[in-house]
């Protein structure tokens, strides 16, 4: 048996016989390691697959569709995410940055599950002592679930046969190595393997499975991107730095959904699912008119989330004024700014503008650039918005207002949460006859708007 060195790129798993700073593949820097790799002999060697699927050809008006029974977890916005619970042999991929809380998840998730499934807990980063006070603290204790360390890919092979457990969490993919391979873990070479080695064992036996998995310093899982077409879903978590809110966001599910979030807080008892998000994010008083307050109600995938902007204008004493967003994209308001100026004459010329959103959110929503422009002419014309006043639509660089999608569901949200009057682009006929107890001001470009705020 021989052995040769090669180099391959931890990005795209581009091979190089020798080292070099720029990967010539896909051009990212100093991602190129060194493993060590078994020759090829001349002999015809067997080829394993990543899964041992294989069937009859037939004709798909022959087929059956079997009903996948669904597992719930008993976490509302885990289970919104995964439509409605996790079917047998589903394999799902948790990746997110360092302390967000995905082994916090996990073991939340696992000891509810242990109420009627047998739970294999494996972790590659932790001792029994340490998963043991954090299962303290959460208040987590249960016979059906087992806890084994190890990062022996072959070990926990044998310890899965040994316990048969219903469900599966590895922590972390990234920990763990093959003995076939001489490459260190959490190499492109080493996750393939290992992340084939569960997929061939956990399909077919029906075994629930949660791999967790690293992401690098741009916010992407480290490791192969065939990992994630390995799996049947694939969530992040997302944060801002020192936010106790956390977003879970599928980007990938064979049995659901990826147009879902799941919105979850850090507490000291671990983490607690958000089901009323519109009022999390919604933080200042309701009961009157501020200047400079806007409300709007953006889509997160399907859920409309109630989101609170904010913005501030005031005479700068520097030469060039300032520009600040949090929350939305800097560019986007530079370009309503301008709008503004342009087709209302608004002076900001001379003024610092900041704009941002309550709760610490960021969000893309077009339906966000009403209340926005709204926002910074209440504060710069010092006009009070009312508090039951809502902001849904997109605004181009000529002016115009143009209508958001799902507008209707929207607008029934807005409904529901006892909102009096909507600001929005022109309805369609169907759109108006489905309001009640809502007044819709349709506006046709900013000047409309500025003519309705006086």
């Amino acid at each position: 048996m021989k052995f040769k060195t090669v180099f391959v790129c931890q990005k795209c798993g581009y091979e190089a016989p020798k080292w070099s700073g720029q990967c010539p593949e896909c051009g990212e820097w100093n991602t190129l390691a060194e493993e060590v790799k078994q020759q090829e002999s001349k002999k015809p060697q067997r080829t394993r697959s990543f899964t041992d699927f294989s069937s009859e050809i037939i004709k798909l008006s022959d087929s059956r569709s079997v009903p996948e029974t669904r597992i719930p977890t008993g976490i509302g916005e885990f289970d919104r995410l995964l439509g409605g619970g996790l079917v047998k042999g589903q394999i799902t991929l948790l990746a997110g940055a360092p302390g967000i809380g995905k082994s916090t998840l996990m073991l939340q998730v696992a000891a509810a599950l242990s109420k009627t499934l047998k739970v294999l807990y494996i972790s590659g980063e932790e001792s029994i002592s340490q998963i043991s006070g954090r299962a303290q603290r959460l208040g987590v204790g249960s016979e059906n679930i087992y806890l084994h360390c190890e990062t022996d890919i072959q070990k926990i092979v044998e310890s899965v046969e040994q316990v048969a457990p219903d469900v599966l969490v590895l922590d972390s993919i990234q920990t763990v190595y093959h003995p076939e391979f001489t490459s260190s873990a959490g190499t492109v070479g080493q996750v393939r393997e290992c992340a084939s080695e569960l997929v061939r064992l956990c399909k077919p036996k029906g075994i629930i499975t949660f791999v967790l998995g690293h992401v690098t310093k741009d916010g992407e899982l480290a490791g192969p991107k065939v990992l994630e077409h390995m799996v049947d879903s694939v969530l992040y978590f997302d944060t801002e730095k020192d936010n106790v809110l956390r977003l879970l966001r599928p980007h990938k599910n064979r049995f659901g959904s990826t147009g879902e979030i799941g919105l979850f807080k850090m507490t000291g008892s671990g983490l607690e699912g958000v089901e009323n998000a519109s009022e999390y994010f919604a933080q200042t008083s309701k009961e009157r008119a501020l200047k400079g307050r806007a409300y709007s109600l953006a889509l997160e995938g399907s859920r409309p989330l109630l989101t609170e902007v904010q913005a501030l204008v005031s005479p700068t004493h520097y030469p060039y004024p300032r520009r600040v967003t949090t929350g939305v994209d800097l560019n986007r308001c530079l370009m309503l700014f301008a709008a503004l100026e342009k087709h209302i004459g608004l002076p900001l010329d001379n003024k610092d503008i900041f704009v941002s959103l309550a709760g610490g959110v960021k969000l893309k929503d077009p339906a966000l650039d009403l209340a926005v422009c709204a926002a910074v002419i209440s504060s710069c014309k010092e006009i009070p918005i009312a508090h039951d006043s809502l902001f849904m639509a997109e605004v181009g660089i000529l002016g115009q207002a143009a209508k958001v999608p799902l507008l209707d569901r929207r607008l029934e949200e807005a409904r529901r949460l006892g909102f009096q009057k909507a600001y929005t682009a022109a309805l369609s006929r169907t759109e108006k006859r489905n309001l009640k107890d809502l007044t819709v001001l349709e506006l046709a470009d900013l000047n409309d708007l500025a003519l309705k705020l006086r």
